[in-house]
């Protein structure tokens, strides 16, 4: 294996395992900045010994073995440093607070799926702020990088770095404990950590950086994360919501990669690819949230929009009206540019480009979306399927100029070659009409 190999290697062991990582280390150490410090002290021997001793056979424990070998040593240093061992050793025996000697025995991933709920509950605790709780759990759990939470966020990278930071010395100063919440206290911490939950899951449907099209599994991570809450607030109507959407959306997964290992945008989906079992899941996770709650909360008015998409057997027959219906109460619950333009694309599929793109439009001026690359990437389609090529190749263009992900870049650049050279002017368009590419809009395609 060469080194760009087992680099890669390492890179993909760290997705995987850092979560895990870091909730088993919070658990035993009660501190989330050292907790995260001492997995990165375990990535970087990683990248040091792996290259030349190979990667073990159990990568993730191996990390785990290193990282709580350091946190120990640094543990036995704070206790050296103590005025009086002997009143530490009374401190330890009677379990006053300190980290008893055979507290890492509880590391090896026995309770890993509670160590993970654990954390979640601490990074969204109400003592930080609604933007400190998504960062620092997408970074904890979701094993994100600031340049990619920031690039969810919409905002500047340093604005993010600040804010994990700040996340961190607070929950230290606050001294929060490492522990579920009570249920009388859960329900106000719920709204964070679905929120949470939701962005890693579209992090891993259509990730904002990197080589890859998707990202599964960070979908799986927020699958099990979601159906975890589900057995903490099984009469909470927006957790099966939030699990309707995610389950119908990986339904799709596997139809969105081609072959070659390019993008395959909804429209041009093999729906024969898709996981009828996640569909099957997603639509009695619906149902379940539309019996606990009405009106529907918006995570089940998108996971209804999804299943408006899973119920046709084909793209000609989805019902594009009721979508656009759904989007529009979507709005009033949640008003945001992002919902409008998913708004824009189904009123076009509805009632043609030309409506879609009176609304897409007026978010130009938007102060959110001004480096998000889907609004010229909508407005590329728009003006493409009204015979505006020229008009359109520039919106591809500027699209692909802000993407982060080299997939989604190429198959913007696609778009914009299929416009013709610049300055061709507008060709074979009748005026007024809508021609139709053979690429689905290119947004989340949850629309």
């Amino acid at each position: 294996m060469t080194a760009s190999d087992t680099r890669r290697a390492i890179d993909a062991v760290w997705r995987i395992e850092s979560a895990r990582l870091i909730a088993g280390l919070a658990r035993f150490l009660h501190d989330v900045g050292l907790a995260e410090e001492f997995a990165q002290d375990a990535l970087v021997a990683a990248l040091e010994q792996w290259p030349a001793e190979g990667i073990p056979r159990n990568p993730g424990a191996w990390l785990m073995t290193t990282a709580k070998r350091r946190a120990i040593d640094h543990l036995r240093r704070r206790e050296r440093n103590a005025r009086n061992l002997e009143e530490l050793g009374r401190d330890l025996d009677s379990g006053g607070g300190a980290i008893a000697p055979d507290a890492a025995a509880g590391l090896d991933g026995e309770d890993i799926q509670d160590d993970i709920l654990r954390l979640l509950f601490v990074a969204c605790h109400p003592v930080l702020s609604a933007d400190a709780r998504v960062a620092l759990t997408l970074r904890l759990l979701g094993g994100l990088t600031t340049e990619e939470i920031a690039r969810a966020f919409l905002v500047p990278e340093s604005t993010i770095a600040q804010r994990i930071v700040r996340a961190k010395r607070t929950l230290t100063t606050a001294g929060v404990p490492f522990a579920i919440p009570a249920e009388a206290d859960r329900a106000e911490r719920l709204s964070s950590v679905l929120g949470v939950i939701y962005l890693v899951f579209n992090e891993g449907y259509s990730a904002t950086s990197g080589e890859h099209w998707t990202r599964p599994a960070l979908c799986e991570d927020a699958l099990r994360l979601g159906r975890m809450l589900a057995g903490l607030a099984p009469r909470d109507a927006e957790v099966h919501g939030l699990i309707a959407l995610m389950e119908i959306q990986a339904s799709r997964l596997r139809a969105r990669i081609s072959r070659s290992g390019e993008p395959v945008l909804l429209l041009d989906q093999n729906r024969a690819h898709w996981d009828q079992l996640l569909i099957r899941r997603g639509l009695a996770a619906l149902d379940e949230a539309e019996a606990l709650a009405q009106p529907r909360g918006p995570y089940t008015m998108q996971a209804a929009i999804a299943a408006c998409h899973a119920r046709a057997r084909t793209s000609e027959e989805t019902d594009w009206v009721r979508i656009a219906a759904l989007y529009q109460g979507l709005a009033l619950l949640t008003p945001s540019p992002v919902v409008e333009l998913n708004r824009a694309v189904a009123l076009s599929m509805a009632f043609g480009p030309a409506v879609g793109l009176e609304l897409a439009d007026t978010l130009v001026g938007e102060k959110a979306l001004a480096g998000y690359h889907l609004l010229p990437s909508v407005r590329g389609d728009l003006l493409y399927r009204l015979g505006r090529f020229a008009e359109a190749r520039t919106e591809f263009e500027r699209a692909a100029a802000l993407t982060g992900n080299a997939q989604e870049r190429r198959l913007l650049l696609d778009r914009a070659a299929e416009c013709g050279p610049a300055g061709d002017g507008e060709r074979d368009a009748e005026e007024g009409g809508d021609v139709r590419s053979r690429f689905a809009p290119a947004t989340i395609d949850a629309s």
